[in-house]
């Protein structure tokens, strides 16, 4: 029999964030699809710095929340350790600007200290209405029976520098937006590292999950139980 799934939600919980409120759901609808048991915990980015490489194996999933993040710099960290790791990992929201630069970071794409990407586009805490144009097959096929419409605090632009860079051999961009914006992003040297601008868990639904994040959660079990090898 299978264990149950671990995922570890970091971010500061807020109940009255509707984001974070959609994120316990999202997952809990995942779950239902899959006919699978998970469970949740939400971890402060405070707590996340105090993990010992350990604390980091608890745990066959992570999902960065949106924010607001209290402390972009400490964020930035957390997500260096995680792209060291081979652990399923969702960004949504306002960590996929934390995300970008830390990708900035680490493969040295700055070395003229341009601004590479924008501030927040969205103004104030409301949510804007976002086209999402899937760009690679893997998530043409995924939205193929999904809405393209989706719910954002944050929106960013990345400069045409940038995007050129990640995109060799760092980076895939799924899908963009209406304002032909990089809106998905994942890691080419990862099984599951998918960052989103908006959040899908917003639209997700009971009876009808959102397909990012029960793809998330799929890869999370299939690396949680690998087939059995076949006997000899």
């Amino acid at each position: 029999m299978s264990k149950s799934l671990k995922i570890a939600v970091i971010g500061d919980y807020n109940f009255t964030y509707n984001s974070h409120h959609a994120t316990n759901l999202a997952i809990d609808h995942a779950s239902n699809f899959l006919e699978i048991d998970a469970s949740y915990y939400w971890v402060k980015i405070s707590e996340v710095l105090k993990f010992r490489p350990q604390h980091f194996t608890q745990y066959d999933g992570f999902w960065i929340a949106p924010g607001p993040i209290k402390n972009e710099f400490f964020l930035h960290g957390i997500i260096r350790e995680i792209l060291g790791r081979s652990v399923p990992t969702l960004i949504t929201g306002d960590g996929y600007r934390t995300f970008v630069n830390a990708l900035i970071s680490i493969y040295h794409l700055n070395r003229s200290e341009e601004k590479l990407i924008s501030d927040n586009l969205v103004d104030g805490q409301q949510f804007e209405k976002i086209t999402i144009t899937p760009h690679s097959d893997d998530f043409i096929k995924l939205y193929s029976n999904h809405s393209k419409l989706e719910l954002t605090s944050s929106r960013y632009s990345l400069y045409p520098k940038l995007i050129r860079e990640l995109e060799n051999n760092i980076a895939d961009i799924e899908a963009y937006n209406q304002f032909e914006e990089p809106e998905i992003i994942s890691m080419k040297s990862h099984p599951f590292f998918v960052a989103c601008g908006f959040c899908p868990q917003i639209s997700s639904t009971r009876e009808i999950p959102h397909p990012i994040i029960y793809t998330f959660m799929k890869v999370c079990q299939a690396m949680m139980d690998p087939p059995l090898a076949k006997q000899a």
